[in-house]
């Protein structure tokens, strides 16, 4: 499994959607959940940057998974997704930032037929109020914002997530330099 997580993990670093240090990955595997761990590069993901925990509530290695195990939890929890992909997607943290209201409409044809709207979500990091919260929007959709901090993408396998994680910053692009363009 691990090779996987490192497979995406490179993909998302060498797209420019997370910066090496930044960002997670997990996968659902039956009640436990394999998630990169705290300070992982994710383009150098080996079998000792990632760990298992369990699904449902806490254990011991948790104080050496990413500190958004509790995000990725609750997600698994209320949806089907068996993969999980936050990143640190540049334009989307920019146009959460800029956005008025909870939800960005992307101006795109393919965001607007894969994605649609997509909800823009407040919590701490690592947090349970972000927890509730993003299990809530990724019950109803398959990508959704943190404000000021990246997205979260959810998937039956990892490549889907990684697909809409991508689709969200393509969206969120087009979107930012629309709404430059329409200034003048």
């Amino acid at each position: 499994m691990w090779r996987e997580i490192s497979r995406i993990g490179k993909k998302l670093v060498d797209s420019g959607l997370v910066e090496s240090h930044f960002g997670n990955i997990s996968v659902r595997v039956g009640n436990m959940m394999v998630i990169t761990r705290s300070g992982s590069s994710l383009d150098e993901i080996n079998e000792n940057n990632v760990v298992e925990v369990l699904l449902g509530g806490t254990c011991a290695l948790d104080v050496i998974a990413s500190s958004e195990a509790i995000v990725h939890r609750a997600i698994y929890k209320s949806t089907p997704a068996l993969a999980i992909v936050h990143a640190h997607c540049p334009f989307a943290v920019t146009m959460s930032l800029l956005a008025r209201g909870e939800v960005i409409e992307p101006k795109d044809s393919e965001g607007q037929y894969f994605l649609g709207e997509i909800p823009i979500v407040r919590g701490g990091i690592g947090s349970e109020e972000l927890a509730t919260n993003m299990s809530q929007a990724l019950a109803s959709c398959k990508a959704a914002i943190l404000y000021s901090h990246g997205t979260f993408a959810i998937g039956r396998v990892l490549d889907e997530a990684y697909v809409l994680t991508t689709q969200v910053e393509h969206s969120c692009k087009i979107k930012y330099w629309y709404d430059l363009a329409s200034r003048h």
